[in-house]
């Protein structure tokens, strides 16, 4: 990606973020600029190619050994021409002369002689031919061989017997007693969320077992080829639920979410950061390029941070705590949630300090800058494994995705660090990068050695009261402003009471008078009819 660093800060245009294939995707560093989907189909379609390749090459190998057999068996033939009756009458005079049990044992032994006879020649000409067109073909059937096959039973013996072992070789019982608690944790919560989804759960919990026991026996596999079974199980998993079971979408994301939990709790320790890759080094040729850059300042990044504010000061430490907490997780989701709340802290940091929303070319210079600041643990380690076992959806759209993006480009930003990146002379950058000199000495360094203490002393002094009245005077605009707004408010808040009265007059009426009962003896009720008396009739 096209980083390149301007007066205003480093700016990094947003259609460089997605997949450069053009379909509206983010892309990422680790997928060659691409995103999950189109990398995907990239790396099928090379690995088709390479299948093909392989098959000529394959064929081709078989056609020169078949050539090599038959021109021996010719070689074979012409010279034991001379002796093939002799040889004849020979075996028809032993097999006259022994019992039958006999016979059977020694023609076995005769057949079994003359066929290692004959692979002994063909090998002795082409035994290197022959191994190689057979490792390919042992490639190409694993190659199209479904990822979640079941395996033979020696060959998930073998796999529960390498598990045991490397197992037994676990550094620490307090760790693995602690994986093991937090495995079962999950393993309970995940066989309470599948009782939710009933037949359909029953169906996902089986799937991820039958993965699991496959993923066992497959740890000889490349990380990239491990990466390629999970993430074909998790798009046949999606489309199953989909298709199968008609769910839908945010009862599918849901679903993915806890099934990645569960397994990638499960094989984390074999697949974070293996043996077999170069993460490790990686990850020390990182921490030692950040460490070479602490004096990296805020101003060379033009980071619109200040960290005076204690409000802002407190959302850089907890953008710093969320990064570093990022290697604690061991689910990918876990970890992206991580970055998501370290780049949401900074975009507050950022809108503190400015009064206003921060934008995206504000966002990624204090990314950086939290990172050189932070130095995270295993950074390299866990942005592969976030790449190679996540669920792709979460990569490829929403937030996640975005600030998982940038993070990539904050990493290879650091990696390609230049003196022209911090706007800086190639001179000071270099005595900067082998620890000469600092930023901050840059002031002392230039006065003459022949200046006395005090003088110094007395010109530092004079630069923090300077600071202090700077302070003090903005302190004081933004008082004054606090109290021409206070004042405004009040004013308008008057006025707004007074409209409302002008529109709607207070008419004060005055009292009723209580009305007196009807039984009650009021001369003022003369005026009232008198009451009915009882009349008796006769009857």
């Amino acid at each position: 990606m096209n980083l390149k660093s301007e007066r205003r800060g480093i700016h990094v245009d947003q259609s460089e973020l997605l997949c450069k294939k053009g379909c509206g995707y983010y892309g990422n560093p680790a997928w060659q600029g691409f995103c999950s989907k189109c990398w995907r189909e990239e790396y099928h379609k090379a690995r088709q190619k390479q299948i093909q390749e392989d098959w000529e090459l394959a064929e081709r190998l078989q056609r020169e050994e078949e050539e090599a057999y038959a021109s021996s068996q010719s070689t074979q033939g012409a010279q034991s021409l001379t002796f093939s009756k002799f040889e004849e009458k020979k075996t028809n005079e032993k097999t006259r002369k022994v019992t039958t049990v006999k016979k059977f044992f020694t023609a076995s032994s005769r057949a079994g002689a003359k066929k290692a006879a004959q692979e002994k020649i063909v090998k002795q000409g082409h035994l290197g031919r022959e191994r190689n067109a057979d490792n390919i073909l042992r490639d190409l059937k694993e190659i199209f061989t479904p990822s979640w096959e079941l395996a033979s039973p020696t060959e998930v013996l073998a796999g529960k017997l390498k598990a045991e072992i490397q197992e037994s070789k676990s550094p620490s019982p307090s760790i693995n007693r602690q994986a093991s608690i937090e495995t079962d944790r999950v393993s309970k919560e995940f066989i309470e969320f599948l009782k939710t989804y009933h037949k359909s759960g029953q169906d996902i919990y089986k799937q991820c077992k039958l993965f699991l026991d496959t993923m066992s026996h497959k740890r000889d596999l490349s990380i990239e080829e491990q990466s390629e079974c999970a993430q074909d199980f998790y798009q046949n998993v999606a489309e199953k639920l989909q298709t199968r079971w008609k769910m839908p979408p945010e009862k599918v994301e849901k679903a993915m979410d806890q099934i990645e939990k569960y397994i990638m709790t499960r094989q984390y320790k074999y697949v974070f950061c293996p043996e077999t890759t170069d993460d490790e080094k990686k990850d020390l040729a990182v921490q030692k390029r950040i460490r070479a850059l602490h004096w990296v300042t805020p101003q060379m990044l033009c980071v619109p941070v200040n960290e005076e504010i204690p409000e802002v000061s407190d959302m850089v430490v907890k953008a710093i705590t969320d990064i570093i907490e990022m290697d604690s997780k061991r689910v990918p989701r876990d970890k992206l949630a991580c970055i998501t709340k370290c780049s949401k802290h900074i975009f507050n940091a950022i809108k503190i300090t400015k009064n206003e929303p921060a934008s995206a070319d504000d966002f990624l210079p204090t990314l950086i800058y939290i990172v050189l600041k932070g130095n995270p643990p295993r950074l390299q380690s866990n942005i592969q494994y976030i790449t190679r076992f996540c669920n792709p959806s979460r990569l490829m759209t929403g937030e996640d995705g975005y600030y998982f993006t940038n993070l990539c480009c904050a990493v290879a930003f650091i990696e390609k660090l230049d003196a022209q990146s911090l706007n800086l002379s190639q001179e000071d950058f270099d005595r900067f990068m082998t620890g000469q000199t600092s930023p901050k000495k840059q002031e002392s360094d230039s006065w003459s050695p022949d200046v006395c203490l005090g003088v110094k002393q007395m010109y530092k002094n004079l630069d923090l009261l300077s600071q202090l009245n700077e302070r003090q005077e903005r302190i004081v605009s933004e008082a004054k402003k606090l109290e021409k707004d206070l004042i405004d408010w009040t004013d308008g808040v008057a006025k707004e009471v007074q409209d409302i009265v002008e529109k709607y007059p207070l008419e004060i009426k005055p009292k009723n008078q209580a009305l007196a009962a009807i039984d009650s003896e009021n001369v003022e009720n003369d005026k009232l009819p008198p009451p009915l008396q009882p009349q008796v009739y006769a009857g």
